[in-house]
């Protein structure tokens, strides 16, 4: 067994910088196209959204490829990704290590964390990709 005397690299290291928002009455071609144009994985889902019983909900989620995914494929095209993002918001914050998150990400069963900032605001997204390749750096994870 070895433990590596490197420290731990934060997340802020490896994180994408920045959130790409999209709102939730969005239509799934929409958030496709903001996934391809962007070349990203997963968009957050923000903003009010009006249910049947004509009440404004805040909704906050994550839509993922996975999730845009399974929606394509039971034919869901239809619905607005607000009822899509499936996928549980989890926030690790950016000095965090990656360590941590992966254990977070392992916890909820999630492939992307919102990077928040000390005071709460989304500043990035952490990937499991962001995670597998800080673990391909020699040193900056622990290795058991």
């Amino acid at each position: 067994m070895t433990i590596s005397t490197t420290p731990a690299q934060a997340v802020s290291a490896v994180m994408h910088h920045g959130v790409i928002h999209i709102p939730p009455q969005a239509t799934l071609q929409e958030a496709a196209a903001e996934m391809a144009e962007q070349r990203v994985h997963c968009v957050v889902v923000e903003g009010l959204a009006r249910g049947r019983d004509r009440q404004e909900t805040l909704v906050w989620g994550i839509l993922s490829d996975l999730d845009l995914v399974k929606a394509i494929a039971s034919e869901r095209l239809d619905t607005a990704v607000g009822d899509l993002a499936a996928t549980e918001i989890v926030t690790v914050e950016e000095a965090e290590t990656i360590e941590r998150a992966a254990q977070l990400m392992a916890e909820h069963d999630c492939t992307h964390l919102v990077v928040v900032a000390p005071s709460g605001a989304p500043v990035g997204v952490i990937s499991s990709l962001d995670v597998a390749c800080a673990a391909t750096w020699p040193g900056s994870m622990r290795s058991v």
